[in-house]
């Protein structure tokens, strides 16, 4: 049996790839391949709206927003261990722009401010989410450096993903219609939890006829309808199962008709017909594919 050579890993000090947090942190974390490393960890997908956020006399690192609920995400960098200075920024920040998620970063949580966003995801009501994340740098012999976030603390139940907990809403105040398109997604959820690589990220069941996916970019989602409504034959005696690439930027014309140009590689690579809506005085474009279902 041949002996492996295997490397160690070595932690490199944050301050030697990156000398300040306003000049070279927070423009390193606002690029968008890294903002994505960062909401992998926290499973939100996130897209930047600023940097360096005027809130009266002060100014907050990062501000992004939750693709899939257009809520707005604050990020506060530190470079070492937490300090209170951090943390009244931080809830002054929240409260100057309205913001429900906060993400706190450092090099180190102490006991008490982890103890402190425990306390504030405790009192808050589920709207609001706190995040506590170490930031490390790693590398294997030579190899690039790599950066990897712990979660210090976190919301209650986030990594339990608890579907009971999923939505507010009782049962006893929705339609039978509302109550079927939730358990709907509800279902749905627990599939995408039960895969091992999903191809999208698992959002909070709601009584809707539609479900909103980020893909990590702006201006572009996937956007899953359960309908009782078909649209094929424009009737409410079957159903429909419908999935659409939603394309929604100020560029979504032009980019619409890029991908018109393939159209027959496209549809030939999903096996399916597609629709192709580019309706002429609306921005919002959309490519679908859908799926009549009978009547239970």
């Amino acid at each position: 049996m041949t002996k492996a050579n295997l490397a160690r890993l070595e932690k490199v000090e944050l301050r030697d790839i990156w000398e300040s947090e306003s000049g070279s942190f927070t423009p390193w974390l606002a690029q968008q391949e890294n903002l994505k490393l960062l909401g992998d960890a926290i499973g939100i997908d996130l897209e930047l709206e600023a940097q360096e956020k005027n809130v009266g006399p002060f100014r907050a690192d990062i501000l992004c927003k939750d693709v899939n609920t257009s809520q707005w995400v604050l990020i506060e960098n530190q470079l070492e261990k937490t300090d209170h200075s951090h943390l009244g920024q931080l809830l002054t920040y929240a409260a100057g722009l309205e913001v429900v998620t906060i993400v706190w970063i450092a090099s180190k949580f102490t006991d008490e401010h982890r103890a402190a966003l425990n306390w504030l995801n405790e009192i808050t009501d589920e709207r609001f989410n706190f995040f506590g994340l170490e930031v490390e740098l790693w590398r294997i012999g030579k190899s690039d450096v790599a950066p990897k976030f712990n979660t210090a603390c976190e919301p209650n139940n986030w990594t339990r993903a608890v579907i009971e907990g999923a939505s507010k809403v009782s049962n006893e105040d929705l339609s039978e219609k509302r109550q079927l398109q939730l358990e709907f997604w509800i279902e749905f959820r627990k599939f995408l939890l039960e895969q091992k690589n999903p191809p999208v990220r698992a959002v909070k069941p709601q009584p809707a006829a539609w479900m909103d996916f980020g893909i990590g970019r702006a201006g572009f989602n996937l956007t899953a309808i359960a309908s009782m409504y078909d649209n094929e034959v424009g009737s409410y005696d079957s159903h429909e199962i419908r999935v659409e690439f939603v394309l929604k930027s100020e560029e979504s014309k032009a980019q619409f008709n890029k991908l018109a140009e393939v159209k027959d590689e496209i549809e030939k690579a999903v096996g399916n017909e597609l629709g192709w809506h580019n309706p002429e005085k609306a921005r919002m474009c959309k490519i679908y594919i859908c799926k009549p279902t009978a009547h239970p």
